[in-house]
């Protein structure tokens, strides 16, 4: 527990927020990766395993990237981005 006190006083932000912030972010990274693995997107697997956003990139991928169907016409991809 010393180690999260140190970066705790290194960011400037209490201990109780820190963890708050880690468990949020792994969250959002845990559901992210379920939905990319079972939609069968490594691509995007291996980006939400590598990068940490602190849960924003997850955010973006389960509400608006998995829903792009890749598949199509780009003309069709266009119009489904478009209606949200």
């Amino acid at each position: 527990m010393n180690y999260l006190t140190e970066i705790s006083a290194i960011l400037g932000i209490p201990i109780w927020l820190l963890l708050i912030i880690f468990v949020w972010s792994a969250v959002w990274k845990l559901l992210a990766l379920w939905k990319s693995a079972r939609r069968k997107n490594v691509v995007w697997f291996i980006i939400l395993a590598i990068i940490n956003t602190v849960g924003v990139l997850e955010i973006l991928y389960i509400y608006i990237f998995s829903e792009i169907k890749y598949d199509k016409k780009p003309e069709e991809v266009k119009r489904k981005v478009n209606r949200r």
